[in-house]
């Protein structure tokens, strides 16, 4: 009776959460004496999943889920809880997973919680803690479920190495094609550099950039922390930064380690989608703009200034301790 992880991929490669789950996944089998089973889809050298602890591998390679279609990746999921005699489901919190997570729930007749943080409060009942009221607030869940299926928060768990097999196996769901009904016809995907989806660091900009043509020291920036770019809301709604880039609550929720808001005012809404980032730096000419109210640490100042400067001071830092 193993705990099911399912890890996502794109093109073929794991996503960050992908080990993270299974980190998060091999300590919880710890604590309840079991074992931990990762479904993959359509995923190259799974072997590295070893690294993180995993046991065993359930392959599924079928052209047909070469495109992410909730309703068919949730069944394969099913099929394999259902193969290894799972009691507990571990997803991500991505868009992907969020999509999944609730179909997953109602195959196998479990009760679900998203937004979990942290390992479960008690196995016996099971309680696990969560973010609530656009992470404002934790609140503890107890599913009663035989089958129970959670989401872990982005982020709030880390990724670390252990001992496992990974020992790989074939395993081939039957597919119902009205399971394909809706389907994806392109994908626009962000390459060549960090994605908000797996950066620890974000570069963030709003209106106080001015226009698009200023967003090269940002990137700068970010290229120089390892970073993803990010923008508010407006910034978007402009045109000065494509959409996929837009964070907050009506966009992108993140939940780096660290997180850089530059020019931006703080949005209720912008500040409740960046909530959970462990540390926020704001740099703004606006005293008393509310992001401050929220900040970790916080520049008053022209960014125009301070993040050329600080992007110096980090590259100096870099090439004295490479």
């Amino acid at each position: 009776m193993s705990i099911l992880i399912y890890a996502e991929s794109a093109e073929g490669k794991f996503k960050k959460v992908a080990f993270e789950l299974a980190a998060y996944g091999k300590k919880v089998a710890e604590s309840m004496g079991t074992t931990v089973t990762v479904v993959t889809i359509n995923a190259g050298d799974v072997s590295e999943l070893g690294k993180y602890g995993v046991d065993k591998v359930l392959k599924v390679s079928n052209d047909k889920l070469s495109g992410f279609t909730a309703k068919a990746y949730a069944d394969v999921i099913k099929q394999a809880a259902e193969k290894e005699g799972t009691k507990l489901v571990l997803l991500s919190s991505t868009t992907d997973s969020l999509y999944l997570a609730p179909l997953v729930a109602v195959g196998l007749n479990a009760g679900f919680a998203s937004n979990v943080v942290g390992l479960p409060v008690s196995t016996s009942p099971f309680q696990v803690k969560r973010n609530a009221f656009s992470n404002k607030a934790f609140n503890i869940t107890e599913i009663n479920t035989d089958v129970k299926v959670i989401a872990l928060a982005k982020n709030s768990y880390g990724v670390f190495e252990a001992s496992g097999a990974a020992a790989a196996e074939e395993f081939s769901p039957s597919l119902n094609d009205a399971d394909f009904g809706v389907k994806t016809e392109s994908v626009d995907r962000t390459t060549g550099k960090v994605t908000i989806a797996d950066a620890e660091i974000v570069v963030s900009g709003g209106r106080g950039m001015k226009g698009p043509e200023n967003w090269g020291m940002l990137e700068e920036l970010a290229t120089v922390l390892g970073a993803a770019t990010a923008c508010s809301k407006p910034v978007s709604d402009l045109g000065w930064r494509p959409h996929s880039e837009h964070v907050g609550q009506t966009g992108k929720p993140v939940a780096t380690n660290l997180y850089i808001a530059v020019g931006i005012s703080g949005a209720i809404q912008h500040i409740a989608g960046i909530n959970s980032s462990k540390v926020k730096l704001v740099i703004n000419a606006d005293a008393d703009a509310p992001f401050f109210k929220v900040a970790d640490y916080g520049i008053v100042g022209d960014a125009f200034d301070i993040v050329p400067k600080l992007t110096q001071k980090l590259k100096e830092f870099k090439a004295a301790n490479s």
